[in-house]
């Protein structure tokens, strides 16, 4: 058994040194108490480190088919009332949203931003009384109230009962609403007195839109959009207006949902307006995103990049449809991010490499200048230094 002792004893990589041959040192205290304040706070870095989580990015091709995306928004408009602004939205598909109003709110806000009313509706509720009819009588009584949509009925049972109802039908018709008061809804409606009760209001339109996953725009524009010969434009006439100033303040825009991290370079962006007419463009490329936490929760969102345009109009014309637009374009690379924990091997492979590594240099560096000490006091006993 004493033997076998002895043996493991022979294998002792530590050989200890009897204390009456240690030799204590200043710098060798200065170096010892300098080692252990960086040991500490190496330590408490890598601490830190392992009880926070790290997030790991990687860049994939993005192959989802068929997948929508979603678009939140919260624009302010100091100088459009509420009742002629509306949104569109169309993409490269050919799919078109004209005067989108589910999911969005509007706010009257007047010249100092208070609020006046929030509604969902552009106009409001009609009042009727004894309308016309379609056949060209007016309302009587135990009689079914159908009014004419003056030549842009769709089918022969179609009835236009309110003055939107009427803008509608010649929306899909491709016609511009020239004159108002010449319509009996929207004259009885107070259409115009109710546009003109809004001069030099404002709006801020808040909500979402759900869109197909490929490249697009959406607009926020006056008047009610329509197709002409093809072409996408919108029904100003109806106003009886020579300018609109389409300033605006983006308070949100972003594209899916909120991640950590996420950075939106359009949320607090206001743009004023200089001249009498022109079109604002915003130029996005969106750039799909999925982040996942370290519980495992994955979130589909998106990040995006823009760039900016004005587009004038010359001589006074409406050369384009006053307006501001976000064109937006998907990118085919997919960002990840991934939040993880770093092992508890991890950490306690740096914690010791940490400590190794401090002892070893302080050692190397105690006896540089331990020997160095002792050489320039031999010469100095010599009479060799000067």
């Amino acid at each position: 058994m004493d033997s076998f002792i002895s043996k493991i004893r022979s294998l002792d990589a530590y050989p200890k040194i009897n204390e009456d041959f240690y030799s204590r040192t200043l710098s060798g205290g200065v170096i010892t108490l300098a080692s252990s304040i960086i040991m500490t706070l190496l330590f408490i870095s890598e601490l830190r480190l392992y009880l926070h989580a790290a997030t790991e990015t990687k860049l994939v091709v993005d192959t989802s088919r068929g997948e929508t995306l979603r678009i939140n928004f919260d624009i302010t408009f100091p100088a459009i009332p509420c009742s002629i602004l509306s949104v569109d939205a169309m993409d490269i598909s050919g799919e078109q949203h004209l005067d989108i109003r589910h999911d969005i709110i509007k706010k009257r806000i007047d010249v100092l931003g208070n609020v006046i009313e929030t509604r969902k509706e552009g106009i409001g509720s009609p009042t009727i009384d004894r309308p016309l009819q379609r056949h060209g009588g007016r309302l009587e009584h135990n009689e079914t109230y159908c009014g004419s949509c003056y030549g842009a009925e769709g089918s022969d049972d179609h009835c236009c009962n309110t003055c939107e109802d009427v803008r509608e039908a010649y929306r899909k018709k491709g016609w511009a609403l020239t004159n108002p008061d010449e319509i009996d809804q929207c004259k009885r409606e107070g259409f115009l007195e109710k546009i003109k009760e809004e001069e030099g209001e404002g709006c801020n339109m808040y909500g979402f839109l759900e869109v197909n996953k490929v490249a697009g725009n959406f607009h926020f524009a006056p008047g009610k959009s329509f197709q002409q010969s093809n072409v996408h434009v919108h029904d100003l006439l109806t106003f009886q207006k020579d300018s609109y100033n389409i300033s605006h303040n983006v308070n949100r825009l972003s594209y899916g949902e909120y991640f950590p991290g996420v950075v939106n370079p359009l949320d607090g962006v206001t743009w004023t307006q200089e001249t009498p007419h022109g079109m604002y463009q915003y130029f996005i490329k969106v750039v799909p995103t999925v982040y996942t936490d370290v519980s495992g929760h994955t979130i589909q969102s998106n990040q995006f990049s823009v760039t900016e345009h004005f587009k004038g109009a010359d001589f006074g014309r409406f050369q384009s449809i006053p307006g501001v637009f976000f064109f937006y374009d998907l990118s085919p690379i997919k960002v990840t991010f991934t939040e993880q924990h770093v092992s508890f091997l991890h950490f306690l492979t740096n914690v010791c490499a940490i400590v190794g590594g401090v002892f070893t240099v302080s050692g190397i560096l105690d006896s540089f200048i331990y020997h160095g000490q002792k050489a320039i006091k031999k010469k100095m006993e010599l009479g060799k230094f000067s």
